[in-house]
């Protein structure tokens, strides 16, 4: 399975702060290692699963890449965690709590996205009270990682869920934001809301210009030949969605003009099948395969499929 890391230079942002980026070029996913140099303790936020669409083959490269990185820092992981349950990649999390006894968490409005998702893949054995992961994270709330403090903030609108994570003058924005030229995240999943979307943006908006905001995906604005993932609020007031002081109303005709056009994204059936679980699998079936459903639909309601 080809997958491609890259990892960025560690930020002295704060003392003892250390932040390193690892991109995965499959799934135009960031993945970062945040840790305490002087405790050693440290947390990875939206660690990625290889998955194979074609082959239906799973692989750990990424998250090898990354605790392999870990090791050779000393570092302990206490904590994997989610901005949101995620569309186009599968989690790594549950990977790296078998690993190193890390817990799981993400935002508390996972069970909307639960309740919103489980009837769509018929999924019996969940429940819908998010106790597949290990905490659930309120807006406001607090995270230990050794002695640094890191803040929940809770920004909806691509989903139900989405939360980001602010750490001193960085915040990790998960899909809230891309980077200015790119944009800002689609709102037409299930639960997605461009309203809510546009005041998450506002409330990040309103953090010192120079907060640096991490990305958790790129894909090449027209124009740029290299990918990134790191910006700042005042970059981000002049995001092409944005810029100029765009009304509420007109930034959600805009967004809803462009969802409107835009395809499903590749690895989503597997995707949120797997990672309203918390990334567990659903259970083997007595040949000890694990399967994921496609729920086929009819979109011309004079076909048969029960031929």
């Amino acid at each position: 399975m080809s997958n491609h890391n890259s990892s960025s230079p560690k930020k002295n942002t704060m003392q003892n702060l250390f932040i390193e980026a690892s991109f995965d070029e499959v799934t135009n996913t960031i993945s970062y290692l945040v840790a305490d140099m002087e405790t050693k303790q440290a947390a990875i936020i939206d660690p990625v699963l290889d998955y194979d669409q074609n082959s239906g083959e799973v692989d750990t490269n990424s998250v090898d890449t990354i605790l392999a990185r870990a090791q050779e820092l000393g570092l302990t992981i206490v904590w994997a965690l989610e901005t949101h349950v995620h569309a186009d990649h599968l989690s790594g999390s549950p990977l790296i709590k078998a690993i190193t006894g890390a817990k799981i968490g993400i935002g508390e409005h996972i069970t909307k996205v639960q309740e919103i998702f489980r009837p769509v893949f018929n999924i019996t054995d969940l429940k819908t009270d998010g106790s597949d992961f290990d905490r659930l994270f309120a807006g406001g709330d607090t995270i230990k990682i050794g002695n640094l403090e890191m803040e929940v903030l809770f920004t909806p609108g691509h989903t139900p869920a989405d939360v980001s994570y602010k750490i001193g003058t960085n915040v990790f924005v998960g899909d809230t934001l891309f980077m200015p030229d790119f944009g800002t995240a689609r709102t037409d999943f299930p639960g997605g809301d461009a309203e809510a979307l546009y005041d998450s943006i506002q409330l990040l908006l309103q953090l010192p210009d120079d907060t640096t905001l991490f990305m958790c995906h790129d894909y090449k604005a027209p124009g740029r030949d290299n990918y990134a993932w790191e910006t700042c609020v005042k970059e981000q007031k002049n995001n092409l969605h944005i810029k100029g002081d765009v009304s509420k109303e007109h930034f959600v005709a805009m967004r809803n003009e462009r969802d409107a056009a835009l395809s499903v994204p590749r690895l989503l059936l597997p995707s949120i099948q797997v990672n309203i679980r918390a990334g567990r699998f659903p259970k083997a079936e007595q040949n000890g395969v694990h399967y994921l459903l496609v729920p086929v639909k009819a979109k011309n309601s004079k076909l048969v499929l029960n031929t």
